[in-house]
This record gives structure tokens, C-alpha cells and sequence, in this order.
């Protein structure tokens, strides 16, 4: 019985029969090899081969039926045959041609159906194009716009629905906003917050209804300040106030004292 594993099969999973095809030539040639370097393979890898072996052959495939035939020879193609490419049915095939396109041809994706497309599409674009992305449906699209749109830009964002998109624009906002989004809703973006404060801004935290933002500021707060933080209602919180508190008052050791004097004689 013959093994199919071992059978160079189409996407369909036909068994691919060489002598009927079109670049049988091409095998003394060495440029095409069965389950290795062939056009008509299931397999994108064989294909991508394929086409590094002969790409001048790449133009014709560009309407192919097999969609990874299609983004494969996208790769290899004439740049200005690929225009079209971004209006294909599959989503691998639009950003194949989008890959290899100036930027401009970018914003024809910005409303793709798949958010991988438009994912990668954010990861390209200037200021400008993401700004016209900031109301995309999906979050990760969002987040990806948050990572590289430029800082003094962000405030248009600050209001996203996602507290996710929300805790990537606290990394990277100017800190004069900082203040702002310290008023935020979700308990993660407060947390943000805190880790850019300055130490003389936390104390607008010290309230803050989360146990996790109060341990935050109570580990870096002015001592002169925690007083107010030690009859909190968490533990955790009580404990680093009170070993903070305890610290600023215990008197230098003996070898330490005994430097100091030796120091002011």
C-alpha cells in the first residue's frame, strides 16, 4: 500500500502528477523538484521555494485558485502588478501585497474584515494613519496603535473602553496627564499610574479604593505622609506602613552612632 504522507499532493489533496504539467522542464533544470520545490504543493514552504528558484514565473500565479499560491508569488511578483492583490478574497494574500507596497497603499486596509490585517496595517502607519484607526472595533488594534502612536497624540485615547489600551497609553503619555489617569475607573490603569507618579504625587493615591494601588504608594510615599495610611483597612497595606514607620524611627546602631561621632570629632 502506498503512503500518502509520502505523496507530493495539491491543496485539494489530489496527488500531483508532474508529467501533466506545464514546467516539467524546469525539473532537468533543477528548478522545480516534487515535495520540494513545486507551484501546485499544499505546502506554502514548497511554494515559496519555488518561486525563489523562478521568479520571473511569479506574475502568472497571482490569480491562482490556491490562496498560499497567491500570497507566496504576491512575494516574488512585479511590484506594480500587486495593487490589486488588496481587494483578494483572503486576508493572507492582501497583506502579502500590502507587505511589499509603499505605505500609502496601507490605508486602503485600514477597514480590513480581518483584524490581522488591520493589526499589521497599525504596526506601518505614521501618526497620521492612526489616527484615523483610534475607533477600530477590535483591542489589540487599539493596543497596537497605543504602542506606536506618538506620545503627545495619546490624550485622544485615554478614553478607550479598553482598560488594556488604557494601561499602554499610561506607559508612554507625557506625564503631565498622568494626573488624569489616576481618576481612571479600572483598578490596573491606577496601578499604572502610580509606578510613573513622582513621589510627591502619590499622595492623591493614598485613598484610592484598591488595596494594591495603596501598597503601591505606601512603599514609596514620604515617610511624613504615612501616618495618614496606618490604620488602613488591608493588612498588607497597615504592615509596610508600619515597618516604614518603624524604620524612620529606630535610632542608628551602635557602630553606626560610634561613626558619626568619630566622624564629627
Amino acid at each position: 500500500m502506498r503512503n500518502d504522507i509520502d505523496e507530493a499532493r495539491d491543496h485539494n489533496g489530489n496527488e500531483i502528477d508532474c508529467s501533466a504539467c506545464a514546467y516539467i522542464a524546469l525539473q532537468r533544470d533543477g528548478k522545480c523538484r516534487p515535495k520540494q520545490a513545486c507551484v501546485k504543493d499544499r505546502y506554502a514552504r514548497r511554494i515559496d521555494r519555488f518561486f525563489d528558484w523562478n521568479p520571473e514565473l511569479a506574475n502568472n500565479h497571482l490569480g491562482d485558485d490556491y490562496f498560499e499560491a497567491r500570497a507566496v508569488a504576491a512575494k516574488h511578483a512585479d511590484v506594480f502588478r500587486l495593487p490589486p492583490m488588496l481587494n483578494d478574497p483572503d486576508e493572507t494574500v492582501r497583506w502579502a501585497a500590502a507587505a511589499r507596497l509603499p505605505d500609502s497603499y496601507l490605508l486602503r486596509l485600514r477597514d480590513d474584515p480581518h483584524r490581522e490585517v488591520r493589526i499589521r496595517v497599525a504596526s506601518r502607519l505614521d501618526d497620521a494613519g492612526l489616527v484615523s484607526m483610534i475607533g477600530d472595533s477590535d483591542y489589540y488594534v487599539r493596543t497596537m496603535i497605543a504602542r506606536k502612536l506618538s506620545p503627545s497624540m495619546l490624550p485622544m485615547m485615554i478614553n478607550d473602553p479598553e482598560p488594556e489600551v488604557r494601561r499602554t497609553i499610561v506607559r508612554r503619555i507625557d506625564p503631565a496627564w498622568l494626573m488624569r489617569m489616576a481618576q481612571d475607573e479600572d483598578p490596573g490603569v491606577r496601578l499604572e499610574v502610580v509606578g510613573r507618579l513622582s513621589d510627591d504625587q502619590l499622595a492623591a493615591l493614598r485613598d484610592d479604593p484598591d488595596w494594591r494601588v495603596r501598597y503601591e504608594v505606601a512603599t514609596r510615599i514620604d515617610v511624613t505622609e504615612l501616618t495618614r495610611m496606618a490604620d488602613d483597612i488591608d493588612p498588607l497595606v497597615r504592615d509596610v506602613v508600619a515597618q516604614r514607620l518603624t524604620s524612620a524611627r529606630m535610632p542608628p546602631s551602635a557602630d553606626k552612632a560610634a561613626e558619626v561621632v568619630k566622624l564629627q570629632s
